[in-house]
């Protein structure tokens, strides 16, 4: 019997709840470093996870964080 990838969604699970670095995190949301090194000081990033000095970021909330800045038009757009 031949098994795939996405039976019961395991694998996509575990992608989206991996912590990652903030390197690739910015390269997730095609960002520079400094940039989300910023958000973070200013509290308006993704959430992440900090374990003395190492930060990590799971896929997921980089998801949600983008997906709640969604807007269908420049005119919809709203500085907050």
């Amino acid at each position: 019997m031949q098994t795939f990838a996405n039976d019961n969604n395991a694998p996509a699970q575990d992608y989206l709840d991996g912590f990652i670095d903030e390197k690739m995190a910015a390269d997730f949301l095609c960002q520079s470093v400094r940039t989300i090194q910023k958000w973070r000081v200013t509290g308006y990033g993704p959430k992440f996870y900090k374990s003395g000095r190492s930060v990590r970021y799971r896929r997921r909330d980089l998801l949600a964080w983008g997906e709640a800045r969604r807007v269908g038009s420049t005119s919809a757009y709203t500085a907050a």
